[in-house]
């Protein structure tokens, strides 16, 4: 609505006074002082475009502060966090997760929340979301800081530990359901005349190669670090210690 020579009309707020009250004046600013039935009431009136322009000059900091508010990290830091953040990609792990996991393995001091977010310039909701991921993995901890009440986390550094947890994750969250899902399958065909016998025969060989490799996990998991260190050492010489077996 336009009132005087073609200006906006002002827009009115009622504001209940507890205190005394004090005058205002600026430019676009109008205040009157009114009672009504025993209420002080201040009225303020202020220019429609004013509060318009105020409202989008809030909106671009705000977005300019969430797209600069990012700290500087050493070369050789920011190169490792953005490959290690690629990999999680390429497993199927989303890659604010793994960059916030390999930002917090090279951490000499434990981080909070907030701090996380700073560095990596990422939404704080973006990280609380991903923190609850990695202490599902059992890959970070919360760790406490006299004199803080906020939440600090840090990594898991021992690499050896870090490889067996998250295979210990990943045979949880990808083999098990698989043999779980196969042996269903194996079950269903058996008992099913209308399946072709290649297809039987298939799920059955699958089946065999992925409760075999859970097996295999399963033992991994369980090697004493020393054997498992020479296991791997060893290499292809273990072949030489293993019986002939006849090739298809």
């Amino acid at each position: 609505m336009e009132s005087g020579a073609g200006r906006p009309s002002p827009t009115s707020v009622l504001v209940t006074l507890r205190g005394r009250a004090r005058p205002l004046a600026s430019d676009g600013l109008a205040t009157d002082l009114i009672h009504d039935q025993g209420v002080s009431l201040l009225r303020i009136s202020i220019d429609l475009r004013i509060s318009i322009d105020i409202r989008l000059l809030s909106s671009d900091i705000s977005v300019m502060t969430e797209i600069t508010a990012k700290k500087k990290l050493p070369a050789a830091v920011e190169r490792f966090v953005l490959h290690w953040g690629d990999m999680g990609d390429e497993w199927g792990v989303n890659r604010s997760v793994s960059q916030i996991h390999g930002l917090l393995y090279l951490s000499e001091t434990p981080m909070t929340a907030d701090d996380i977010a700073e560095t990596l310039g990422m939404a704080r909701s973006n990280v609380s979301n991903s923190i609850r991921e990695l202490l599902s993995w059992n890959l970070i901890r919360r760790v406490p800081i006299m004199g803080d009440r906020r939440d600090h986390y840090e990594a898991e550094t021992d690499i050896w530990e870090v490889a067996a947890r998250i295979a210990a994750g990943r045979k949880e969250r990808e083999i098990d359901p698989a043999v779980d899902a196969l042996r269903a399958c194996v079950v269903d065909a058996a008992d099913d005349p209308t399946i072709s016998p290649v297809a039987s025969k298939r799920l059955k060989e699958m089946l065999a190669f992925t409760e075999l490799v859970d097996r295999w996990y399963a033992q991994m998991l369980t090697v004493p670090r020393p054997r498992l260190i020479a296991l791997i050492k060893l290499g292809e010489k273990i072949v030489s210690f293993l019986p002939a077996g006849k090739s298809k």
